[in-house]
């Protein structure tokens, strides 16, 4: 489940690749259509006291066989530090899958999107290394969709439209139409898109008119099968939690834990036996006693 408005805004290339190519298409930039996405490894990291996370990370084939990389990273305000690490994303990125690499920035206001364009010279002025020259979208280009019928016709496209332009003026216009497109599809499709958005808008003004809307015009989202969705995420989130916790609790009393005791923690779904393994997690003297009735 997303967490906040940075990553709304890349998620919803892992939703759908194919937004990027479109989006693109209409700035008359090259960008064919995928046959086959990859979601790649996000971490960057190569020597273990520095890290270095990308915020997405795909894989883009073509009917050419031109693959390519495209890194998507959320960017909300300038931020003078971040061209190096852009460059860092491209030079690791070459040197681990020998593949051209396109570094897409997504922002929400004008400004952030004209800084985030750069280019980014690195080097000496009179004998610069290399540039880093990334793509950008924001409100400048992301078309704005206040057509009911076209944001049906792309939702993801829409959806991005409605977070790029959440400060905008007619930001109101946008999100009608994306309410009433997200009814012509599915309920569990169109809550992820709604969740998207509204984290996506984060604390601009746009947000409450968006809530407004999910509760009036989508009251299907309250929907018993809504519901049931939520209340599974719920209890997912609670099984990683306690399964997260028993690990914890062994390695800070110094209880060797071997990886098969790892595993069956980890993947157990059981909420019940978990509770049992986290009361034992604190006082068993051996991790397989987790699993056994009784510690002694």
């Amino acid at each position: 489940m997303v967490s906040s408005s940075h990553e709304a805004m890349h998620r919803i290339f892992e939703k759908d690749p194919g937004v990027f190519a479109r989006t693109f298409r209409a700035l008359d930039l090259p960008f064919p259509d995928p046959v086959q996405v990859s979601l790649m490894p996000t971490d960057l990291t190569e020597i273990r006291p520095l890290e270095r996370r990308v915020d997405t990370l795909l894989k883009i084939d073509t009917l050419s066989d031109d693959s390519y990389l495209l890194a998507v990273e959320a960017q909300g305000r300038k931020d003078t530090g971040k061209p190096a690490s852009w460059a860092y994303y491209a030079a690791h990125l070459h040197a681990k899958y020998r593949l051209p690499s396109v570094l897409l920035i997504t922002c929400q206001d004008k400004g952030t999107a004209t800084w985030a364009a750069g280019p980014f010279t690195f080097g000496p002025t009179y004998w610069p290394t290399f540039t880093v020259r990334p793509l950008v979208l924001g409100p400048h280009n992301v078309p704005p969709i206040t057509d009911p019928v076209a944001a049906a016709k792309d939702i993801p496209l829409a959806t991005l439209s409605a977070i790029t332009h959440g400060k905008d003026t007619n930001a109101g216009a946008i999100l009608k139409a994306l309410a009433a497109a997200l009814k012509t599809i599915d309920t569990e499709t169109a809550e992820i898109f709604a969740e998207l958005t509204e984290l996506g808008l984060g604390a601009a003004p746009a947000a409450k008119l968006w809530r407004h809307l999910m509760t009036v015009d989508l009251a299907f989202f309250r929907s018993e099968t809504s519901q049931r969705l939520r209340a599974e995420g719920r209890e997912e989130g609670l099984v990683q939690g306690r399964a997260e916790d028993i690990l914890r609790i062994l390695e800070r009393r110094g209880v060797k834990t071997p990886d098969t005791v790892r595993e069956q923690v980890s993947t157990c779904a059981d909420l019940d036996a978990l509770d049992t393994w986290f009361d034992r997690a604190l006082t068993v003297t051996t991790a397989e006693d987790l699993f056994t009735e009784s510690t002694g």
